[in-house]
């Protein structure tokens, strides 16, 4: 469409107005009564829809933290270390995974992460981290810190 003057630009809203309302009631369909139909109250509906949305995805990625947390912290309460225990272990043997990969591997792979948390603890207590009790050493885990003190 090709506008002469300024003038007839700002007169014509037309077809932009109406594609914009109908994205609005697109968004309101499953509203009910005039939240529905009438423009003027579905805009304030859907914009706080919107905003509830917005939160929402906020909240549930603090969710999913906090569960994954929850999920390793129990897991590590099974072999006797702590949660803090296991992440600085890992992190010294270069070992990153990340709470998601750990607390998967938590629920569908005991065995395996349970030889990362003896992993995780040999290598604690080869820093001389006091969290680690004695008793809790693992026999079978051989890493490098291990090798050259045993040579």
């Amino acid at each position: 469409m090709v506008f002469l003057s300024a003038q007839l630009f700002v007169r014509c809203r037309g077809p932009d107005e109406f594609w914009r309302k109908r994205q609005i009631f697109k968004l309101a369909a499953h509203y009910i009564g005039r939240r529905r139909n009438c423009y003027s109250l579905t805009i304030k509906s859907v914009h706080r829809a919107l905003q509830f949305s917005t939160k929402g995805r906020k909240l549930k990625k603090q969710d999913m933290r906090e569960l994954w947390e929850t999920r390793i912290d129990a897991a590590t309460n099974e072999h006797g270390i702590g949660l803090k225990v296991l992440l600085e272990g890992l992190s010294r043997c270069n070992i990153l995974l990340n709470r998601k990969s750990l607390a998967i591997l938590a629920i569908w792979e005991p065995r395996t992460f349970k030889c990362l948390s003896d992993i995780a603890c040999a290598k604690a207590k080869l820093g001389g981290d006091p969290k680690v009790a004695n008793n809790s050493m693992p026999e079978n885990v051989m890493i490098k810190g291990l090798v050259d003190e045993l040579d």
